[in-house]
């Protein structure tokens, strides 16, 4: 195969269904982000996601939920935590530390608590707890990975006042978020910060080179295509954008050592920019000895399941990440068993 052919091409097909769910957004959906309208389109994605208040998050006693501000790190900034569970639930429970998406130039720590807390707490009894990361350009690298550290290091070790089971912890979340994810398993693991017992990397954006297969042939097509990529590496890194010498945890892709790492789950679509580069991801673990399982969704774009949640590819993609994090949450779950 000659990995070298890019433009020229063709894109895989977009699942039908999907097309369907795309098509009624318009073209809004596909709109890039550039250095000319970011400012703009950070304002839009803030007035097009109202954060939902604490009481929007209970829903009506179903899930206890507050805000907590933590120390950030070496004098940085106090970090926003917004913690959650279950109401009623006893006992100490295993826990999501979840990033959102957006680019690391959008989103933030509440709109995304809704579907977790129904689609993962409430059916797996987990404790939710998610970071307000600060955004880029305003904050650089390292300061939003440096946020979700801080985080979660005082997560895990106020882990008996949240109620939490400090020997199960998930640390996970979306695109962008996916993408600290992965950097926090490895700046945890460097700096002997408390192990987490998996990464549930779901279409994470890894790697500020934006030179795949994959980002050529979805140039234009995907909902976050490689001028909307390039845009928010831009803005992450600034000068440093593109350096020889950028370390893995700033764009995890760089990484050269991939070894002991908790087990990832990693998801992307056949039809999405971020595919050849977590794909490329899953095969490093491998290589260094680890475990990673890997979904590549066909005719699936990026964040599909956001837009189009009743699509049977949306609910297959979310029963597999239930399964799997059932599986990491039981003592059996790491797979330490003898090789094959």
């Amino acid at each position: 195969m000659d990995l070298a052919r890019t433009a020229q091409d063709p894109a895989p097909p977009l699942d039908p269904e999907l097309g369907v769910a795309l098509a009624a957004l318009g073209d809004r959906a596909r709109e890039p982000y550039t250095p000319e309208n970011l400012a703009d389109r950070q304002e839009r994605d803030a007035a097009d996601r109202p954060r939902p208040t604490v009481t929007d998050l209970r829903a009506d006693g179903r899930f206890e939920v507050d805000e907590l501000r933590v120390p950030g790190e070496s004098g940085a900034p106090d970090v926003t935590l917004v913690s959650s569970r279950p109401a009623g639930t006893a006992g100490p429970l295993p826990l999501l530390y979840y990033m959102h998406g957006g680019g690391m130039i959008t989103g933030n720590a509440w709109s995304v608590l809704p579907r977790l807390l129904r689609e993962v707490a409430l059916p797996l009894e987990m404790a939710v707890v998610s970071v307000e990361y600060r955004l880029a350009p305003r904050a650089r690298y390292p300061a939003p990975l440096e946020d979700c550290y801080a985080g979660y290091v005082w997560a895990a070790e106020h882990a008996a006042a949240l109620g939490i089971d400090a020997d199960r912890v998930v640390i996970g979340g979306k695109s962008a978020g996916g993408g600290l994810a992965a950097a926090l398993a490895l700046l945890t693991r460097d700096r002997g910060g408390p192990t987490p017992i998996g990464q549930l990397l779901l279409c994470p954006m890894l790697d500020d080179r934006n030179d795949t297969v994959s980002s050529h042939q979805m140039a234009g097509i995907d909902t976050w295509d490689r001028t909307s990529n390039a845009t928010a590496w831009q803005a992450l890194l600034g000068d440093r954008y593109g350096a020889a010498d950028l370390p893995p945890y700033a764009a995890p892709a760089r990484a050269t050592d991939l070894s002991g790492l908790p087990p990832a789950y990693i998801e992307v679509g056949s039809a999405e920019t971020l595919r050849d580069e977590d794909v490329a991801y899953a095969q490093g673990i491998w290589q260094a000895g680890g475990q990673a399982e890997l979904h590549v969704w066909p005719g699936a774009c990026h964040g599909f399941d956001t837009f189009a949640p009743r699509a049977a590819l949306s609910q297959d993609a979310r029963d597999a990440r239930s399964r799997w994090l059932r599986r990491i949450l039981t003592p059996s779950g790491t797979g330490s068993g003898p090789a094959c």
